[in-house]
């Protein structure tokens, strides 16, 4: 049974693995397969418990290493299930009310992906109130032409570098900005939403770049965008929501700084987990497509959709704001710790940018960028 031995090796490894405060793609990457490396251990645990052998100090201390694993590795998952409290209310029948209403669809379609019908069905529908398109370019906008008169208000950034995206509306849009926070290649739309009750909403649509071996080295400056955007979200008070492929799951530390960070809330937790990629390996997925909003949202439904011939699937969420749900939700505590790495990592960020990138000119980027001149 050495092969028992090796897994439970393999799952203690990389859940420490993970906890080294490096942002290399090779060490950040262990974040992701939480859930796997979850159900390897248990695997393992159980095996090594019922191995007809007599104990030895070297498998005590393997069982005691793997008790560490999983307990760590539960404490990260288990928020995004039902066993969890919920961080969002739902909305009860009596509540409902279609003019503070919003519903949305989240999808990454792979850029190179033609199966454009079967993302058109799904808005059809479903027929959401705004649709997100992430690796859009204007092959996937001339396929997209047909939803067009459903949706009068569009914003669309269609580029052949899988960062292209596409924001189709049917509630009215102001005030709406493409911004290139630290790349030149990389955008985010950045608008107001009318909900029909008139209460603005102020929408933020992001796909930073991955922490990969094809991509960036490192998550700096994933982590910085993000960051940023909690940090400008934080003075706001006003309704809210921030959606997109983070390419980061919802329990990573800069996603749960984020979320301290901005305020934000995540319908997930308490609830289920959303594994949107990768689409064609069941036994490989995790939460890359994320919705976070405000106090003042709850939650009526969100639901994962059929498969489009993308790597991702599309997300489904349906919110409703009031007072009423502001009054009874609260914001993750944040300490003045989590502000301090939060402005380190936009700083790193946009220290990074300027050296690999282009020189990091976008508005919001640059009152940071005079903030650590004047601090220097």
């Amino acid at each position: 049974m050495i092969w028992v031995e090796i897994i439970a090796v393999l799952v203690i490894w990389l859940t420490f693995w993970s906890l080294i405060p490096r942002d290399e793609w090779w060490i950040r990457g262990a974040d992701f397969p939480r859930l796997q490396i979850l159900v390897l251990g248990f695997i393992a645990f159980i095996l090594l418990l019922v191995w007809d052998r007599p104990w030895s100090l070297q498998r005590e201390i393997l069982v005691i290493a793997l008790i560490a694993a999983l307990a760590y590795q539960l404490k990260m998952v288990l928020p995004y299930t039902f066993l969890w409290k919920k961080q969002v209310k739902h909305v009860r029948k009596h509540q409902l009310n279609p003019d503070k209403q919003i519903s949305l669809i989240i999808s990454n379609v792979l850029t190179p992906n033609n199966q454009y019908q079967l993302l058109i069905e799904q808005i059809q529908k479903h027929q959401p109130d705004l649709l997100l398109t992430l690796e859009s370019d204007r092959v996937w906008q001339k396929a997209l032409f047909v939803i067009e008169k459903d949706y009068p208000f569009r914003v669309a950034v269609p580029l052949d570098n899988l960062y292209g995206m596409h924001l189709y509306s049917r509630l009215e849009l102001k005030d709406t900005e493409v911004k290139f926070i630290l790349s030149n290649e990389i955008p985010s739309i950045h608008t107001t939403v009318i909900l029909r009750s008139g209460q603005p909403v102020q929408l933020y649509c992001l796909h930073p770049k991955p922490p990969s071996p094809t991509e960036a080295k490192d998550s700096m400056l994933r982590d910085a965008e993000l960051l940023i955007v909690g940090d400008q979200i934080k003075d706001l008070d006003e309704s809210c929501i921030v959606m997109g492929d983070l390419n980061d799951v919802a329990w990573s530390r800069t996603t749960r700084l984020f979320q301290r960070i901005s305020g934000l809330l995540d319908p997930r937790v308490g609830r289920h987990f959303v594994n949107t990629f990768h689409a064609d390996y069941p036994l490989l997925r995790w939460s890359l497509d994320h919705i976070f909003h405000s106090t003042d949202f709850a939650l009526i439904s969100m639901k994962r959709l059929p498969h489009i011939g993308s790597d991702h699937f599309p997300v489904y969420v349906v919110l409703q704001t009031g007072r009423v749900f502001e009054r009874v939700q609260e914001e993750l505590e944040q300490t003045d710790a989590d502000e301090q790495q939060a402005q380190e990592t936009i700083k790193e960020g946009i220290e990074k940018a300027e050296k690999e990138e282009k020189p990091v000119t976008d508005e919001i980027a640059q009152s940071y960028k005079n903030a650590i001149k004047q601090a220097e």
